[in-house]
């Protein structure tokens, strides 16, 4: 049975002369709340001049000014299901074939090299095990916590199948319908902020552990009315025009940032927040057409900078030193073997966990001990263009050819470091970059380093083998480059 920790609140108001006296039993484990915001980019918070300036994120500011910011913090995938399977299981996608959140490649089927699953055309859903769904026999995270008597709520978006995967509470999943009811209103986040406040209420004498997952500022691109017309007054009078800020994404962001406040200061009126955990990122990067991630590379789906990389920070008073900056390359693998370190939890035994907790980290900012983090990813994701003021190295090639057509290709990376590999299976070519002198990936050094190149390429080789990593074999026999 979990002890409490009794303390009393004395209020005195000399006005009036009124006296409250306030009782309170608080966990003496620490809550966690672990906010994962849907597709909002490195650039995009206050504290990485976020649009210049343009986007607002005072809430999210106040937690890297009060606790620690992860400059270089990783999702397990470049879009939203692998990342989040990574969060959940504590392994790579390649274990958990979750690649897609369809399980399919999206583009011109044509202008695909390898026969791989693909939403137009029927008959290759075999040629690689894509799945849709965490199986239910994988213990997740909620189960770790579960076992170390916390209490369990997953609010928000999930993409993970119908599962709950050990959930105590489960609202907002929409696994049929999220694209009608929670996409393209502009009051979820209200409605969420809401659910996880009465949460709080609920479980105020119990450590508890919310997975409070947002479906902004994922497109369509929707906000409340008066927010939009803030920023498109700020706008109207924005000096620079060349970058086309949008208005209604600006909201977006302000109305996540508002519900952090509201959240935050939930915990605080609870006499909980010194007691709580308190972690903010989101689940890749920026969307290629709506924002930028400049000065990274790229954008969501892709396996350079700008996909993979992401804002992260994290306030936890009397255990997080304010102002600190961590510069050690944090995945979302991670997550899992952090959170039952700081819950006291145990991790399963029958499945591969692939992170390494990061808790020490928090406690004293001692630095992560030297390892290599991974990322695979088997299908294709169309390019569409991107957002104007972007460089155009953006895009890939279709094999065979100059035409840039695709945000990502079957490939696989491997960072150790600050030396990250990119092996392109589409083109048989290696990439390799030194992010500390080059962080918008411009000088592919494959060939100038030839044995760091084929050092990390057979740390690389090794590791697709032992997580049984699906790689395209076949040619596509409608691949028509033309």
């Amino acid at each position: 049975m979990e002890r409490k920790t009794k303390f009393f609140v004395v209020v005195i108001s000399f006005v009036g002369l009124s006296f409250i006296l306030e009782d309170q039993c608080v966990s003496e484990k620490p809550n966690i709340v672990f906010v994962l915001i849907d597709d909002m980019a490195w650039a995009d918070v206050g504290y990485n001049h976020g649009a210049f300036g343009f986007y607002e994120t005072p809430h999210i500011d106040a937690i890297a000014k009060e606790g620690m910011i992860f400059d270089r913090f990783y999702p397990g995938g470049p879009n939203c299901s692998p990342s989040r399977s990574c969060i959940v299981s504590g392994m790579y996608p390649s274990r958990t074939k979750i690649y897609q959140p369809n399980g399919a490649s999206k583009g011109e089927v044509s202008k695909m090299r390898w026969y791989v699953p693909t939403r137009d055309r029927k008959g290759d859903e075999k040629a690689i095990d894509t799945r849709v769904r965490l199986e239910p026999s994988i213990t997740s995270i909620a189960e770790v916590m579960n076992a170390s008597g916390y209490v369990t709520s997953r609010i928000g978006k999930w993409h993970l199948g119908p599962d709950n995967q050990g959930f105590n509470e489960s609202t907002g999943d929409g696994y049929d319908t999220s694209k009608k009811n929670y996409y393209n209103d502009p009051f979820a986040t209200d409605r969420m902020t809401q659910s996880a406040t009465e949460f709080f209420e609920r479980n105020v004498h119990n450590p508890f552990f919310l997975y409070f997952s947002l479906w902004d500022v994922h497109t369509p691109i929707v906000a409340k009315k008066d927010l939009v017309e803030k920023y498109q007054t700020k706008w109207a009078s924005w000096p620079d025009k060349s970058k086309q800020w949008n208005p209604t994404y600006a909201a977006m962001i302000e109305t996540i940032d508002q519900s952090i406040g509201v959240l935050r200061k939930k915990l605080k009126n609870l006499g909980i927040a010194k007691n709580t955990l308190f972690m903010v990122t989101s689940d890749n990067g920026g969307h290629g057409r709506i924002t930028m991630n400049l000065p990274l590379r790229g954008a969501k789906g892709s396996l350079y900078e700008g996909g993979i990389r992401t804002f992260a920070t994290a306030v936890w008073p009397n255990h997080i030193k304010a102002g600190g900056v961590s510069s050690d390359p944090i995945t979302g693998v991670d997550m899992m073997p952090t959170f039952a370190q700081i819950s006291g939890g145990t991790l399963p035994e029958h499945q591969p966990i692939d992170g390494e907790s990061f808790a020490n980290l928090l406690h004293s900012g001692k630095p992560l001990k030297k390892r290599s983090i991974f990322w695979h990813y088997p299908l294709y994701l169309e390019g569409r263009g991107h957002h104007k003021g972007w460089p155009g190295d953006n895009l890939l090639p279709i094999y065979g050819s100059d035409v840039m057509n695709w945000r990502a290709v079957p490939a696989s990376a491997i960072m150790e470091g600050d030396w990250k590999l990119i092996y392109y299976y589409e083109y048989d070519k290696y990439e390799l970059y030194d992010l500390s002198k080059d962080i918008r990936e411009k000088r592919n050094l494959a060939e100038s380093k030839p044995e760091i190149t084929e050092t990390l390429l057979a740390e690389l080789r090794q590791w697709i083998k032992q997580t049984d990593a699906d790689i395209p074999t076949k040619i596509n026999p409608d691949f028509n480059p033309i």
